[in-house]
């Protein structure tokens, strides 16, 4: 992925993010994952003047190719992972922020760029990691990890309900031949998924590229961890917003707005796009926002 090429990801939910978190100027606010830049660029517009936001990004390619846009703006990029907000404050003298941001799903670039191995639709390495140079890669899970152990990565991750089925195609052909590439792993996973009219509307490798992804990344984990440190950092009557892709996500954001004292949930039920935008962007159609304010 060429870091001088413009993003082509299109941020979801643009306007519906910014009328919810309402920014304001001279506040300081974090965007946890700032990919292409396009909700930072709209939240430190609001900033301004006296205002500043940090956006942390894990992968240093997309740190990169947000930059150009990003230009003339209070924002100051942070190679980070958001559960490491804490020592990311620690490090600038930041007590508290007014606001934090985060989109949980995967940048356009991200998907489409065959040598990061997250998608299938073109044959690449078997990686999957955000962070090309940390941790363990997608290849060494599927052909390392005990079967029941793969087991239960894809039907956690993925609520895959042939995961067993699955794992026990991978071992039985990674004996012969270790996995290396997206296409190898997703043929043995449609080989091994029954026809059923759920496959026929999405590829039967959807859900186990999904759990393995989310494993080499530790995104529940991340996430988590995120929602933990937040009380401590965000002030009162700051606000939280964070855009999930699916229920794994969503559940956990859900329940720490509505079961930590500290949060009081604005959006009573998850903002979602409308009809307009998901025809003009199909990846947006399974988003959900979530906003909380510190009380």
């Amino acid at each position: 992925m060429s870091p001088n090429r413009e993003p082509r990801h299109v941020s979801v939910l643009p306007e519906e993010t910014l009328r919810w978190l309402d920014p304001q100027p001279g506040e300081t606010w974090i965007d946890a994952t700032l990919g292409g830049g396009g909700h930072a660029r709209l939240i430190a517009a609001k900033l301004i003047p006296g205002g500043r936001l940090l956006g942390l990004d894990q992968d240093p390619a997309m740190l990169e190719r947000a930059a150009p846009g990003l230009e003339g703006l209070p924002i100051e990029r942070v190679h980070a992972v958001f559960d490491q907000l804490d020592a990311v404050l620690e490090a600038r003298g930041i007590e508290a922020i007014d606001g934090l941001f985060a989109d949980l799903g995967f940048s356009s670039d991200q998907l489409e760029d065959p040598t990061r191995g997250l998608s299938f639709r073109d044959d690449g390495p078997l990686d999957m990691r955000l962070n090309p140079a940390t941790g363990m890669t997608a290849a060494r899970y599927v052909n390392e990890l005990s079967e029941a152990a793969l087991a239960d990565v894809i039907w956690e991750y993925g609520e895959e309900r042939f995961s067993r089925r699955i794992a026990k195609r991978i071992v039985e052909r990674r004996r012969e031949k270790p996995f290396a590439t997206t296409a190898d792993l997703a043929e043995i996973v449609r080989q091994s998924v029954p026809r059923t009219p759920d496959t026929r509307r999405i590829h039967p490798a959807t859900r186990t590229f999904q759990a393995l992804r989310i494993a080499v990344n530790d995104e529940m984990g991340s996430l988590e961890r995120l929602l933990a440190l937040l009380p401590r950092f965000v002030k009162p009557g700051g606000r939280v917003g964070i855009i999930s892709f699916h229920s794994l996500e969503d559940r956990r954001v859900k329940q720490a707005f509505r079961d930590h004292p500290a949060w009081e949930p604005l959006t009573k039920k998850p903002v979602e796009p409308g009809d307009d935008e998901a025809r003009r962007n199909p990846r947006a159609r399974s988003a959900k926002l979530r906003v909380a304010r510190r009380v």
